[in-house]
């Protein structure tokens, strides 16, 4: 890194470079079976860089020379956007426990038994069904120094499995799946496996599916399947400079229901999506998006931040590219309903695991139209079967500005969420005749 950023200052204004490294190894398990183990590694460097005002961007792997990573990213410059801003100097990053020497120094036989022993809970459950699943263990090491005397550098470890299930009786096909993903060694797979088996258990029985303007709950899981993205969108600084967030004018207007608040908190210890700083070594914070049902922040990169007149909010993330402002680790607050009490209240309606196509609509303005991949009917306070060809629609915004519930309990959804199940009043359901 010294290198590149010595060279580099040389002939720009300033000059950063951020340099990630990785290794993952995963067992992999098809038709109930363990099908392969393998191990992939990588390291690469990224160097932006200001000349004659304007931002040049290029990547490379460690092996690639530096010279040729100065000369690409110079090249990319005279064609950049206006760099609005420079990087920071040294800061003062928070304590965020991200790594797990547990996660690095487990074998892989021990992945592996704990992929068996989630295929055979399952099964345990319902034998004709066909798992797939996965354990995987990841290290990274990241680091981003740049000219003007910033540098941060941390290691990152993150443990994950998940199982899908796949039941098929006659031209009916019933899918359920769950998992798991922090920074800390998980060895026991029941919980992700009860949650499988709590949905087989629900699905047993097909039933007719109900119509109309009906009440719907939706799971953690479906909160992330189709509330988190459009929020995602609405509250990402670069979306409000285009002027296509419809939340962008909105700051300080009460939104949402004014018991849900939701913040981007990075400082979270031990979660997928936490760290200590963002990919441009700015450190990371908890941020409120909304609080009290109020729109109070966005997210934004130094980029952004500097094109709106306000500070970073440590939120640039990258995949690849240039960073860009993204959401962290997402934490919705929880309410005082149980998602049993919620079930008791609905007459005639559905609850909702997982909502296929959901994101195909109009994300920016918030509407959503998705077919049930998974979800049950609720008729006199219980859940009485589950539903097929069976669509529900709506507004993101809508659901959110006056919510019948927001449930007591909450559950990490991919290690990046934690929400509490919704339950909606009123939304649309059709079912395919």
């Amino acid at each position: 890194m010294e290198e590149i950023l010595e060279k580099a200052r040389r002939v720009s204004q300033w000059a950063e470079v951020y340099s990630v490294s990785r290794q993952e190894t995963t067992a992999v398990f098809e038709a109930n079976r363990l099908k392969q183990v393998h191990t992939r590694s990588g390291s690469s460097n990224a160097l932006r860089l200001a000349k004659d005002g304007r931002i040049g961007f290029a990547t490379a792997n460690r092996k690639d020379s530096t010279q040729k990573l100065v000369d690409m990213a110079l090249e990319t410059a005279a064609f950049g956007a206006t760099a609005r801003f420079e990087p920071p100097s040294g800061a003062s990053y928070p304590q965020v426990e991200v790594y797990d020497p547990g996660v690095e120094a487990i074998p892989i036989d021990k992945m592996v038994e704990i992929g068996e022993r989630l295929v055979a809970r399952i099964r345990g459950a319902s034998p004709d069904i066909l798992c797939e699943a996965s354990v995987s263990k990841a290290v990274f090491n990241i680091a981003v120094r740049n000219s003007t005397g910033g540098h941060s550098e941390y290691k990152k470890s993150i443990f994950s499995f998940g199982i899908e299930g796949t039941l098929i009786r006659g031209s009916d096909m019933l899918f359920v799946g769950d998992g798991e993903a922090a920074c800390f060694l998980q060895m026991d797979p029941e919980p992700v496996a009860s949650a499988v088996v709590l949905q087989l258990r629900r699905a047993e029985r097909l039933v007719p599916a109900p119509s109309g303007r009906l009440p719907v709950i939706f799971t953690p899981e479906a909160v992330a399947g189709v509330l988190l993205y459009p929020l995602a969108l609405a509250f990402n600084g670069k979306v409000v400079l285009q002027g296509a967030s419809p939340l962008g004018n909105k700051k300080g207007q009460r939104v949402f229901d004014p018991r849900l608040s939701i913040w981007d908190d990075a400082t979270v210890p031990l979660r997928a999506g936490s760290r200590c700083c963002d990919d441009e070594a700015v450190p990371c914070r908890r941020n409120a998006l909304v609080e009290n049902g109020v729109v109070k922040s966005f997210l934004y990169d130094l980029q952004t931040a500097a094109m709106a007149g306000v500070a970073s909010t440590g939120s640039a993330s990258r995949s690849g590219g240039q960073p860009r402002p993204a959401t962290s680790t997402v934490v919705f607050s929880h309410g005082d309903t149980t998602f049993e009490q919620m079930v008791k209240d609905v007459k005639e309606g559905l609850v909702v695991e997982q909502l296929m196509g959901a994101t195909q609509s109009n994300v920016l303005s918030g509407d959503f139209s998705g077919n049930v991949l998974l979800g049950y009917k609720v008729e006199g306070g219980e859940i009485v079967g589950r539903v097929k060809d069976t669509m529900v629609s709506g507004n993101v915004y809508e659901i959110l500005k006056e919510l019948a519930g927001i449930g007591a309990e909450r559950k990490w959804v991919g290690g990046t969420l934690l929400a509490p199940p919704l339950y909606c009043s009123n939304l649309a359901v059709a079912v395919k005749s």
